[in-house]
């Protein structure tokens, strides 16, 4: 399992009400939530986020409420990964139960800028700086992580195996 985008950076605390603002949680619709992502943190992100994109946060990335919705809206707006610091726990599971491909990665958060292009490479969990020719290591997806995260999510994934 690979990705390679162009990085969308942002800071600490990335919040779920950042990610897809509450006026918008009227909706189960995933092309509408992704249409509103980021909004309130970065107006333009969904006109210069491009498919295969990634986004790299900082410290305790996804806290706040508990909704899917914004894993929902990151993975729909085209981002194939996000790599953070350090993730909020319920954000990390939700990521992964919806089949959106998350790291932490502490020196990687520090040292990659918004607008480099990287290269992830899940299974040995390696992450290229292409931009800066640097290299980051941060943990593997075990087996079953990246069996639900290939099926598209968690049910999915239940689903091959019935």
């Amino acid at each position: 399992m690979k990705a390679k985008g162009y990085v969308h950076k942002y800071g600490d605390n990335i919040d779920t009400d950042v990610i897809i603002p509450a006026r918008y949680l009227n909706t189960a619709n995933h092309k509408e939530l992704a249409s509103h992502c980021m909004e309130d943190i970065d107006k333009d992100f969904v006109n210069k986020v491009q498919k295969g994109d990634i986004i790299v946060g900082g410290d305790n990335f996804g806290c706040g409420s508990s909704r899917e919705h914004a894993p929902i809206a990151i993975k729909e707006s085209g981002i194939s990964c996000v790599i953070a610091s350090s993730f909020a726990r319920i954000f990390y599971r939700n990521s992964i139960n919806i089949g959106l491909a998350i790291l932490e990665c502490e020196e990687a958060s520090k040292k990659i800028e918004d607008k480099d292009e990287i290269e992830v490479d899940f299974d040995g969990g390696i992450i290229k700086n292409i931009t800066k020719n640097e290299t980051y290591k941060s943990e593997p997806f075990p087996e079953f992580i990246k069996n639900i995260i290939n099926s598209n999510g968690l049910l999915n994934s239940i689903k091959s195996k019935s």
